[in-house]
């Protein structure tokens, strides 16, 4: 995958050798250039406060209860293996919550979030694995398979979901923002529910769907630096293992998982 600053020319691609260029034609970006004058697109980086989620009143928007019935409708999700019976769900972001997007590397495991596949595997015992990211599917195919993950022989993979799964929310005060509705895994796959349920993700506007099922992981970026030091995914091992046993997820408070497990922290300082 090369970055934005690589030419064409520094590739050494073959005779015949097909690429694949991205970005968004003229027309569309004019069309979203005339709707950001009513509500300006929310950027990438940029995230919701907390306290914010319970203000927008998701579930009591017929408008925003419309575009998740159409989602449910019609969003495709890639199922790769079948869930498995009585385990937990755990949704996974990609960009900057397993892997560092904007870093440079010699190879794409260099960017993989320390402790990844030991995580993954730890706890694939209890959960099925599910992938969720704001790109395309090629995009999510090509990543899982550049980072192992597809094809880890400790662990399955249950489903891929990508930006077509998302629902566009409007709202005057904080603009525009895409973000991941968990109920068209849920309908998708019933064995998901709100109970059983738990998402990592980087950006606390993904969850404005169903915020009691969302666990904001700090962003892994510039990996060159934070490789050696960050444990993200090693603690969160240890709190996704502890509650695993819990018959439901709804009462419980994902921003104080720190505290649930303080015990064990202190023991691995």
């Amino acid at each position: 995958m090369a970055t934005d600053d690589i030419l064409i020319r520094d590739l050494a691609l073959k005779a015949g050798q097909k690429i694949m260029l991205i970005g968004t034609p003229e027309d569309a970006t004019a069309e979203l250039d005339a709707q950001a004058v009513v509500a300006p697109h929310i950027q990438d980086d940029f995230d919701l406060e907390e306290g914010v989620l319970q203000e927008l009143d998701v579930k009591d928007n017929p408008d925003f209860q419309e575009k998740l019935q159409r989602r449910i409708a019609n969003a495709p999700i890639k199922i790769l293996n079948p869930p498995r019976s009585g385990k937990k769900c755990l949704v996974l972001d990609i960009d900057y919550t397993i892997f560092d997007l904007n870093s440079r590397a010699e190879r794409p495991e260099e960017l993989a979030r320390p402790y990844l596949h030991e995580f993954m595997t730890a706890v694939y015992e209890h959960y099925d694995l599910v992938i969720w990211s704001a790109t395309g599917m090629k995009w999510i195919e090509v990543k899982m398979r550049e980072l192992g993950v597809s094809t880890h022989p400790a662990y399955k993979l249950t489903a891929f979901m990508d930006h077509k799964c998302m629902v566009t929310i409007q709202t005057a005060k904080y603009g525009v923002f895409d973000c991941k509705p968990l109920p068209v895994l849920w309908a998708k796959i019933p064995e998901y529910t709100l109970e059983n349920t738990i998402m990592l993700d980087d950006l606390r506007r993904n969850y404005a769907f169903n915020p009691q099922n969302g666990l904001v992981i700090r962003p892994y970026k510039r990996a060159h630096l934070n490789r050696s030091t960050d444990k993200e995914l090693l603690y969160l091992k240890i709190y996704l293992q502890k509650i695993a046993a819990l018959e439901s997820f709804v009462t419980l408070k994902h921003k104080r998982w720190e505290r649930f497990i303080a015990d064990e922290l202190q023991s691995l300082q």
